[in-house]
């Protein structure tokens, strides 16, 4: 043969290796990209398989608040005279509806409710306990109308259980504050358990 024969042949021959090794290199990039995809799949799965969902589901039923002005009696229990102040606040009420969708007992031992201000700050205010709750209607009879029966705020609920009633808030703000507002929500505290966070999206009701 002669030496160009060898020379072509040798040509042949390296083009046939750099084909050989593009082909084999290309399979190499396959296999690692489908290799990253699976394992990005299972981790995935792996991630939405072990998040729980909430212990309690809570559904707000119904929201109402009375806003107020008071002004501090002029005369203390003795009758002197003493300097008046005011203030204004809003009373927040709320039915709630809970229900414990977990496979065990779970332990409700405070609520919190969320007004967010028109400057994103976040004022909240805990529930008043059942006592609290219905001594404010005493102090105010006029809403007696409105009444009904309180929510406990620490009390357990058993696996499927559901339990409802009312709770209120109080804020120390002015009713164009209490109207300003650009969220309403509401945190459950149980114990050994995650915060089940709901916001209002229904509509809230002055009285």
């Amino acid at each position: 043969m002669s030496l160009l024969g060898q020379q072509s042949q040798s040509e042949q021959d390296d083009a046939a290796k750099g084909e050989s090794l593009t082909k084999g290199t290309s399979h190499i990039l396959i296999a690692a990209v489908v290799a990253t995809v699976v394992v990005s799949i299972a981790i995935a799965i792996y991630v939405i398989a072990g998040e729980k969902p909430p212990v309690a589901t809570a559904q707000i039923v119904e929201i109402w608040a009375h806003p107020m002005h008071e002004v501090t009696p002029a005369f203390d229990a003795a009758g002197a005279s003493v300097s008046q102040s005011t203030f204004d606040q809003v009373l927040v009420f709320t039915h709630v509806r809970l229900r414990n969708q977990s496979k065990g007992p779970i332990f409700l031992h405070q609520i919190m409710t969320n007004v967010t201000l028109p400057d994103g700050t976040v004022d909240s205010s805990f529930a008043t306990t059942a006592s609290q709750y219905e001594r404010i209607f005493k102090a105010y009879p006029d809403l007696m109308p409105w009444f009904s029966p309180p929510l406990n705020t620490e009390l357990s609920l058993e696996p499927g259980q559901t339990v409802e009633g009312t709770f209120v808030s109080s804020f120390r703000m002015a009713k164009d504050q209490w109207d300003a507002r650009k969220a309403l929500d509401f945190t459950f505290g149980f114990r050994y358990q995650p915060e089940v966070k709901i916001p209002a999206t229904g509509a809230v009701t002055d009285r």
